[in-house]
């Protein structure tokens, strides 16, 4: 496997698995891009070799084969803009359409397959299915990282069919997974994971992970509260798992034997309505009337965390502090981004990944001020749970 940049394309057909799948409205409008501008450089890299672009992607979950409301079609015009480009259309992944276009292509052209999902073999992985997708370009290029923990068809099979010398990653994947290695594998210490969200079930495996690597793990959202039950805090009617209470307990032992720093709320704003116009009050974590929810963390929580991350020279954030949704309670979420951004400009390499962290540094606009923003929520998850990704080991053999 060539690095990206060092890979040419003169002369090829590069088959893509991108990660197209964008939200659409009712008028088939694409409403976020974000993922489509991820992919561009990866395309113009192509191009500008003097190589030809064929792109797969699944696009929403159609349950019955073709479905208008999935249909990659409707991409196409933003897609030929983002690029500067005329993308044409094959209005299927496989079958006689798909190759005669794709044989057709000239350098500098783009083929856009329709929805790999409109087939069920995608999603089992059908080695027949990926064989036939692979006759469609001369080298496979994976740059679909949000889809990297599945064993798809399109992902992770059809690589077996390119040789190891005709597979690669794009920028996107390429990215991505530089950038998980460097904090899973070569952090500079002091590293703190910054971990919220509603469920420790959720979150488990990777706290679980992180002890072995990590200085600090701060713990926020609504996952906080099972951590205050479980030590005999009062929690009012906050969200928390009570069969959880036993496993929150050894996560505090395990790191306290380990020597990881566990970081919980000292105080939090709580309200007694999950609402945004509320009452409000700010509680000692453990002290939370009945009838009271927690929703954010509170002021002293906030300057405690920033400590911490601003002495830190490695930080994974992952779930937000509170229900930063809805505009009281997003305080403590809003603080975390800011801290992070701060570190990040003192030196600090900062990886953002999850889908609700990602919604949280692009709405506070604070998605520039971070070393990566991970695209791959799922993925991204999975990785730091330590598994192994089926789309990063096929490319790497």
């Amino acid at each position: 496997m060539s690095s990206f940049k060092d890979f040419s394309f003169a002369g090829k057909k590069a088959l893509i698995r991108v990660d197209f799948n964008v939200p659409l409205n009712d008028a088939f409008e694409i409403t976020d891009d974000n993922r489509m501008r991820a992919t561009i450089p990866t395309i113009t890299k192509i191009l500008k070799d003097g190589g030809s672009v064929i792109l797969m992607s699944h696009l929403g979950r159609p349950k019955d084969g073709p479905t208008e409301k999935y249909s990659l079609k409707h991409i196409v015009a933003h897609l030929s803009k983002l690029l500067n480009v005329e993308v044409q259309f094959a209005n299927d992944c496989i079958g006689a359409e798909a190759m005669v276009k794709a044989a057709a292509l000239q350098a500098g052209q783009v083929l856009l397959l329709e929805n790999l999902r409109f087939y069920k073999e995608e999603e089992k992985g059908d080695i027949a299915f990926a064989e036939k997708l692979s006759k469609l370009g001369d080298v496979f290029v994976n740059d679909a990282f949000g889809t990297a923990h599945r064993a798809h068809a399109s992902t992770a099979i059809i690589a077996q069919f390119f040789s190891p010398a005709n597979r690669t990653f794009g920028w996107v994947m390429e990215g991505e997974v530089l950038s998980a290695e460097k904090v899973m594998h070569a952090a500079q210490k002091p590293f703190v994971a910054i971990i919220g969200g509603a469920k420790v079930s959720d979150k488990i495996l990777i706290i679980e992970n992180l002890l072995e690597r990590a200085t600090d793990i701060i713990i926020g959202g609504g996952m906080a509260y099972t951590f205050f039950k479980a030590q005999g805090g009062k929690i009012g009617k906050s969200i928390h798992e009570d069969d959880r209470m036993p496993l929150a307990l050894e996560i505090l032992a395990k790191a306290k034997a380990k020597g990881v720093h566990i970081h919980l709320p000292v105080d939090n704003v709580v309200a007694d309505d999950f609402s945004n116009t509320a009452n409000t009050q700010t509680c000692a974590s453990g002290e939370i009337p009945d009838g009271w929810e927690g929703l954010d963390v509170g002021e002293k929580s906030r300057e405690q965390f920033a400590k911490v991350i601003l002495a830190s020279k490695t930080i994974l954030w992952n779930g937000p502090m509170g229900v930063f949704e809805m505009e009281n309670f997003q305080a403590g979420t809003k603080a975390i981004a800011v801290a992070v951004a701060e570190a990040t400009q003192n030196g600090a390499f900062s990886l953002v990944g999850g889908g609700d962290s990602v919604s949280a540094v692009n709405q506070f606009g604070f998605n520039d001020k971070v070393s990566y923003v991970s695209t791959g929520g799922g993925a991204m998850l999975e990785y730091f749970e330590g598994k192994t990704l089926p789309g990063i080991a096929a490319i790497k053999g």
